[in-house]
């Protein structure tokens, strides 16, 4: 076929499954993903963004100003001479032209530390985290959540719930406030970690908050994964957590960090785009087997299609981020934004939660019918009570649960049958899932 004869096809193929489709859209994200002279990184003078040329496809500026208010309460800044920082939008969020009903706000920070030896740089990130953690806790627009910083030393509890070796060590407000996170073992022994000792070997390092914007009257989590570097004195340029993050899949907000993202990211390995897609697959097996959700497992394939030449299937799925039904995944989010958000303690005032469900009940009535409607309407009801009479205990966590299983079902369903319906991608989730893991 044509690459006319292509788009037309899958267009066709598209509408059959009630899926609306703009056939010229098509040919112009096609057209320009597959432009093999195109600068890797590209600028948007307008806007004052850049990234990756397939990340700045999918970005539209619409909602930049929000992200960017957003990004004050999240980026992480240290003493000037001494850091570097990009930040950037990643995720759903960086997808806003393509994602009508987006997820959380993920963003991703490049964070250098200019210092004389490793250990410097290690405690230069523990003093800059502790100021962010302590000066955004809390607020009548954001509520900080939790940090992760070190790696859990051996198997056993933490405030009673268990957790394994090597995983990363979250903190609460309370454990960044005592400086350190205690380890009760099987033996009921107890080992404290400093939290200037976390940062020696910081591992995944990220900041969670809950935040609002009154004028939209929209809650949403806030997340910021960052990636931090220590810069020697003789320039070299070295991971903390001995590996330097590829750079496919996020749009940087101020294009006066271009130059320190260039400088960084010049250490990247010749393998990232391989090593990256083999990340992502890994992660749709997971999404496709053993946490099963089809949602979850779209997004990753989009960017595992997109940036390895499959790009009439990652066409297909792009088109499937703006139907209605995928508003569901974006509830799905939010049910647990609202449990955040509603926590004892709180700064986001309890109006901007009853704003936000009632946001929620009204766009699911307006986007569902018929049985999935009053499925979800139920779900969210039975939530809102719950919020609003459990301070905590097992009624509040069914109820959360419960909401977020109902969602998650419908979700699944749509986009099992829309991805399975074109023959190229079946056999993809098919060759994953294998004869141990049928589609269910």
């Amino acid at each position: 076929m044509t690459a006319a004869e292509d788009i037309a096809h899958l267009a066709d193929s598209a509408r059959r499954l009630g899926i609306a489709v703009d056939e010229r859209e098509i040919a112009d994200w096609l057209s320009a993903i597959a432009d093999e002279d195109a600068e890797e990184v590209v600028s948007d003078v307008g806007s004052g963004t850049f990234g990756h040329r397939a990340s700045m496809l999918d970005f539209s500026p619409r909602d930049l100003e929000r992200f960017r208010r957003i990004g004050a309460i999240v980026e992480l800044t240290g003493p000037a001479g001494t850091t570097d920082a990009a930040l950037a939008l990643s995720g759903s969020a960086a997808q806003s032209k393509i994602q009508s009903y987006p997820g959380d706000c993920d963003y991703f920070e490049r964070y250098n530390i200019r210092a004389a030896t490793r250990e410097e740089a290690c405690a230069v990130l523990a003093s800059t985290m502790r100021e962010k953690v302590f000066a955004f806790h809390r607020g009548s627009t954001y509520q900080f959540l939790e940090a992760k910083l070190g790696s859990v030393p051996a198997d056993g509890w933490h405030d009673g719930q268990p957790v394994t070796a090597g995983s990363p060590m979250t903190w609460t407000i309370e454990d960044v406030r005592r400086g350190h996170w205690d380890l009760v073992d099987a033996d009921g022994e107890t080992t404290s970690v400093a939290w200037k000792d976390a940062a020696l070997d910081p591992g995944w390092v990220k900041l969670d908050w809950v935040v609002t914007d009154p004028a939209r009257r929209q809650l949403s989590n806030a997340s910021n994964v960052v990636d931090v570097t220590w810069e020697a004195p003789d320039g070299s340029i070295t991971p903390l957590d001995g590996y330097l993050d590829a750079y496919f899949q996020e749009v940087y907000l101020d294009a006066d960090d271009l130059p320190a993202f260039t400088r960084i990211v010049d250490n990247v390995s010749e393998d990232a785009l391989d090593n990256y897609v083999e990340q992502l697959e890994a992660e749709v097996a997971k999404y496709l087997t053993k946490h099963l959700n089809y949602g979850k497992a779209a997004k990753r394939m989009y960017n595992v299609f997109r940036l390895s030449g499959r790009y009439l299937d990652a066409a297909f799925v792009r088109e499937l981020f703006d139907q209605p039904t995928t508003l569901l995944y974006q509830v799905w989010s939010l049910i647990g934004t609202l449990d955040n958000a509603a926590q004892p303690g709180s700064g986001i005032p309890w109006s901007a939660v009853v704003e936000q469900s009632n946001q929620l009940f009204l766009e699911v009535v307006m986007t569902m019918d018929g049985d999935d409607e009053v499925e979800i309407v139920s779900a969210l009801l039975e939530l809102r009570q719950a919020l609003e009479e459990q301070e905590t205990g097992e009624a509040r966590s069914a109820a959360v649960e419960g909401a977020r299983t109902r969602v998650i079902n419908v979700v699944n369903t749509f986009f099992r049958d829309k991805l399975t319906s074109r023959p190229t991608i079946k056999d993809y989730i098919d060759d994953i899932q294998g004869a141990d893991h049928p589609v269910t």
